[in-house]
């Protein structure tokens, strides 16, 4: 078909999601409810909003399942019914193959059954929401419920199904077809054999009811018969069974005889079917073949015959693989060992060693088998006490002076020339076989398992202890990290074989995998078990090395050499150790003590809090409208109208909810402001607006202003949303400096306004304090002369409002011209904060202290109290200054370190710190062990050359006590790195107290 008809063919719409789904869980609920009780199958009682629980009373059949369950669990409607719609309803869902099956995954239904739990789910939908679904979501009748709910959910169709097209199956058919569902007439016919059809072939068509069963009764009225008797040439003739039972009587009564012979119909006569014989004549090419098959000895393959030992499938692949690798047979091992590491990665977590008896085993002698590539030994493991053999490895207690034995093997000498094949592939195959154990051992329970074999820990000290070989460096990595798995259930002495070798991995090698690993192995030891791990006979060159691993940026290595500090300073006779090699320049514990302090740090992240200084003072209406400054008044004059009226309102108002202004007041200060400078008065000056139109401007101006009346007996026009401001803005919108400076003789304050706190500050110098510029042409000339060579009159005092720093009735202080001049820019806001400042708000801080008179009896600040020039007289709030104030906050920042899902520590820092509390606890107590001699150190030699000594001969009473080490570790850039994170790191602040509470108590303070 051409594209242009495909794109004309119309197509049809999928139809839009119901509403229903928009609904709440309980009025879907409802919803559904109500529809089925109109299909007439259930009356609802009472619904409970809070809990999905409905009492049902069935009138019928109960269908509908609020909380249906499939495989244990509940399952949601509305859910189930949103995600069936979005995938295009029922009928869509079930042509599509698997369909219900990954509905089921949704719901977390499990995959083992997964074909009957999804039936099960398809069977919960088609009950309670497919009739639903076509009168919801398709806007169709659905079928009648004879057709619907009263069938199983087996078919589809449901839209086109009707009575006429649709019957149901009866039970003889639905056991004779063998199918799983049960298909409509529509659907593919059942398969019959035509009758007189000998070749077995079936055809299309509707199945024949079946013979009506008339069971045989034999006649036994005498012994003997006669050909006439017994109809000879003719066929049985069965008898027809009453329907209340069966009677054997029936049949030799010879009165029921002729009923029966009437009654008898002989079976149709059956053609027979004849073959064709292969003869050269009809099929020449089939019957020289035959001869030619028969020439050659070939014989006919009997039909639908099996051979011996076919048809069985065998053990599963688990029992094949434990048989294969216990047979012995390389190509079978080899067999095995690459589906078992097949196995072990994809199937590891169902793949228990209790369940296939002999695994380990099996892979313990294989992978033991790597070492007779380099020693003259194959090694077997034994079960009975009384084999000593060289090559027998105790099964059941472990092998003693195992490590002994190994040092007494002769070494095999390898030819420096091409490894053979079969050398090669045995490698490859015991690295497979470490795979595999190393992947099984990550479950606990194989781990545990194999923590109770004694042959394990052999395993591991052999194959540990083997040559640097670069074809074992694999299998080694695996062996530590079978180890890793196994030894937090071991006890494990510092005698121990398996013990020595992982210190002296840590200790000698230079693979970062394999370092990282010796030491999680290491510090799991006895973690499931409740003995302590001490740690003990670790070369302090160990030591040395960690330390120089906190240099490094690698978070990995680090934190593992942290944990094994942690565990190695929990014990004092260890920390004695340390202490003991404080005097060498290698093993002092200065470097180690600098680096946890830096690592208190690591990962901190800067967390900002805020702090109330002084809390925010609430604004005071003002009791009138502000005067215009000169400034904002000439510009206000060049504007035209009604800008003017516009630019001033905004100048000297502000809108606030809650305020009202009669409008008669609003226009009386609008016409005592501009009529002095209106037309008429004044030449090219424009007049004043209207009445109306001014009121009609204000609700234009501000958003929250609007003209109102207020009813009663004088009816009262108000503007609701603006009050005037305390203080006049300029056109920016920046607040002008009001003077408050109140002379004694003066009735009020001077109360001028200035744009600029300069221009405040030069009024009151030159107006009120009487200050004068140095003259022209002298060397500061324009500049206010503060020259302390004369004093001020004493009459002269700082007459600021609320200023109390030369307060009535206090001495007199000798006050100079600078000491005044200074005094008098406390009372200014700076240019920069007032900048930043909206309008009619200032700081909090930039109010001045409150005169003690001021104070309430509770010594809270009292509005109504704020003192006069006279230091009696009270001066009302608003008097002086209305405006609000803003709260004053002080912002720390905190660097707090990194944190887990519940909030507390984690990470280097607190690893870090941890070792610093066991340092600070047991100091005291190792320097005590050392003092007394109970603790034998070890001197630090070159590689391989340790020796233990007894340090009590010399100089032991000279030993330093605790708080001297204690200072001496924890004192300088320490002591000030741990009050740092004390104060900054609100995290870590609990462990760094108790470290500083560990200290205080050493030094016993």
């Amino acid at each position: 078909m051409p594209h242009s008809e495909q794109a004309e063919k119309p197509q049809k719409e999928k139809p839009t999601l119901p509403q229903s789904l928009q609904l709440d869980s309980d009025a879907f609920t409802r919803n559904l409810a109500a529809f089925h009780e109109e299909r007439g199958y259930v009356t609802w009682a009472r619904i409970q909003p809070t809990k999905i629980r409905v009492s049902i009373l069935t009138t019928l059949r109960t269908t509908l399942e609020v909380a249906p369950r499939v495989a244990g669990k509940s399952i949601d409607l509305q859910r189930l019914y949103q995600i069936v719609l979005n995938l295009g309803g029922y009928d869509q869902v079930s042509r599509t193959k698997l369909a219900w099956r990954k509905i089921g995954l949704e719901f977390h239904l499990g995959a083992n059954n997964a074909g009957a739990y999804a039936f099960a789910l398809k069977s919960t939908y088609y009950k309670n929401l497919a009739a639903f679904e076509i009168k919801d979501y398709h806007s169709k009748t659905p079928p009648p419920k004879e057709i619907l709910e009263d069938l199983t959910a087996r078919g589809g169709d449901l839209l086109t199904r009707t009575v006429e097209n649709h019957r149901q199956p009866t039970v003889e058919e639905t056991e004779a077809s063998g199918e799983e569902e049960v298909r409509t007439p529509n659907g593919d016919k059942m398969d019959i054999d035509e009758p007189g059809s000998g070749t077995g072939r079936s055809t299309r068509g509707l199945r024949q009811a079946p013979p009506q069963r008339v069971l045989f009764q034999p006649d036994v009225s005498s012994s003997r018969q006669t050909r006439t008797a017994t109809g000879h040439g003719q066929s049985p003739q069965p008898t027809t069974a009453p329907s209340s039972g069966y009677s054997y009587a029936a049949a030799t009564n010879q009165n029921s005889m002729p009923h029966n012979l009437a009654s008898y119909e002989p079976r149709p006569p059956m053609p027979l079917t004849l073959r064709g014989v292969v003869a050269p004549a009809n099929n020449s090419t089939r019957f020289y073949q035959q001869v030619a098959q028969l020439q050659n000895g070939l014989k006919r393959k009997a039909k639908d015959m099996t051979k011996p030992g076919c048809g069985y499938d065998g053990p599963n692949i688990y029992v094949r693989t434990l048989q294969a690798l216990r047979s012995g047979i390389p190509a079978e091992q080899h067999y095995a060992l690459h589906h078992l590491v097949k196995i072990s990665h994809e199937r590891g977590d169902k793949f228990r060693f209790e369940a296939f008896p002999n695994l380990a085993e099996a892979l313990t002698e294989y992978i033991l088998g790597i070492t007779s590539e380099y020693y003259d030994i194959h090694w077997k493991i034994g079960y009975m006490e009384t084999d000593k053999s060289m090559n027998v490895l105790d099964g059941i207690n472990g092998t003693p002076g195992l490590i002994d034995r190994l040092k007494s093997l002769a070494r095999i000498d390898v030819a420096d020339e091409l490894e053979p094949r079969e050398k090669s592939m045995h490698f490859e195959k015991v690295k497979e076989a470490g795979l595999t154990m190393r992947n099984l051992s990550l479950m606990e329970d194989n781990a545990k398992y194999l923590s109770e074999m004694a042959e394990i820990r052999d395993m591991l000290t052999i194959v540990l202890s083997l040559p640097d070989d670069p074809r074992l460096i694999e299998l080694k990595h695996y062996m530590l990290d079978i180890a890793e798995m196994v030894t937090r259930f071991w006890v494990m002495p510092e005698n121990d074989p398996l013990y020595r070798i992982l210190l002296d991995e840590v200790k000698f090698s230079s693979d970062r995998g394999a370092i990282l690993t010796c030491l999680r192995a290491i510090c799991r030891i006895s973690m499931n078990l409740k003995d302590n791990n001490n740690l003990l006979s670790v070369p302090i060159t160990i030591i040395e090395k960690l330390t120089n691993y906190l240099l490094l940026q690698d978070e990995e290595l680090v934190g593992a050499a942290l944990d094994f500090l942690y565990q190695y300073t929990a014990v004092p006779s260890n920390v004695a150790i340390l202490l003991s090699h404080s005097n060498n320049p290698k093993y002092r514990l200065a470097p180690l003590m600098k680096e946890l302090c830096r690592l208190l740090r690591y990962g901190e992240v800067e967390v900002q809090s805020k702090f109330l200084l002084q809390e925010a003072i609430p604004d005071t209406p003002a009791e009138k409208i502000p005067d215009v400054p000169n400034d904002l008044l000439r510009q206000l004059l060049q504007l035209d109208e009604p800008e003017r009226s516009n630019t001033w309102l905004k100048c000297v108002f502000e809108e606030h909810e809650d305020s009202e202004i009669t409008q008669i007041a609003l226009w009386q200060a609008y016409q005592s402001r501009f009529t002095p400078y209106s037309n008429g008065v004044t030449a090219n000056a424009p007049g004043l607006l209207p009445a109306a139109e001014f009121i009609k401007n204000v609700s234009i101006i501000f958003e929250t202003a609007t003209a109102q009346v207020v009813p009663g007996q004088t009816s009262k026009f108000i503007i609701k949303g603006i009050r005037p401001r305390h203080t006049p803005v300029n056109t920016r919108q920046h607040t002008y400096l009001r003077c408050l400076w109140r002379a004694p003789t003066a009735a009020k304050l001077c109360g001028e306004f200035f744009p600029k706190p300069e221009d405040l500050y030069n009024h009151i110098l030159s107006a009120h304090i009487g200050i004068t510029r140095h003259p022209e042409g002298s060397a500061k000339a324009g500049k206010w002369d503060t020259s302390d060579s004369h004093t001020i009159n004493a009459s002269v005092d700082c007459h600021w409002a609320r200023c109390h720093r030369f307060a009535h009735g206090t001495p007199r202080l000798e006050k100079t011209k600078g000491q005044l001049a200074s005094h008098i820019k406390v009372h200014l806001p700076s240019s920069a904060a007032k900048s930043k400042q909206p309008a009619n708000r200032t700081p909090a801080n930039a109010t001045h202290p409150f005169h003690p008179n001021t104070l309430g009896p509770h010594g809270a600040h009292d509005p109504g109290l704020l003192a006069g020039p006279d230091g009696k007289s009270p001066l009302a709030r608003s008097e002086i200054d209305g405006l609000g104030r803003e709260a004053v906050y002080q912002t720390i920042s905190y660097y707090n370190s990194p944190v887990d899902e519940h909030h507390d520590p984690a990470g280097l820092s607190l690893s870090a710190v941890l070792v610093l509390r066991n340092l600070a606890r047991n100091i005291p107590k190792a320097a005590e062990r050392l003092r007394n001699g109970d603790v034998e150190v070890e001197k630090a030699g070159d590689k391989g050359t340790e020796q233990w000594v007894d340090f009590a001969a010399d100089g032991r009473d000279s030993m330093k006590g605790g708080s001297e080490w204690l200072e001496e570790c924890f004192g300088g850039e320490v002591g000030e790195s741990l009050m740092w994170s004390l104060g900054f790191n609100r995290k870590l602040g609990g462990y760094v107290a108790d470290v500083i509470g560990l200290i205080r108590k050493g030094k016993g303070e």
